[in-house]
């Protein structure tokens, strides 16, 4: 645990690496928002394939317009 005392006008305050609020949260969101981007971009360039580039990589033209697949994590 990285926590540590620290002694302020004679009290002993605890401090935590681990306090909560919004960075992590603005990270979080920028993260997950840039993982959506990712995704876009994806299936984009995959419904730009002919059929038999799709057919070339073992894709359907039904299964790219299915975000399920194309996004599903294995």
């Amino acid at each position: 645990m990285n926590s540590s005392n620290i002694t302020i006008a004679g009290r002993n305050v605890r401090s935590s690496h681990h306090r909560p609020g919004l960075l992590p949260a603005a990270v979080t969101a920028v993260r997950w928002l840039a993982r959506k981007i990712g995704e876009r971009r994806n299936r984009n360039a995959l419904m730009e394939l002919s059929d038999d580039q799709l057919k070339d990589i073992g894709l359907s033209r039904g299964q790219t317009e299915s975000d399920v697949h194309v996004y599903s994590r294995y």
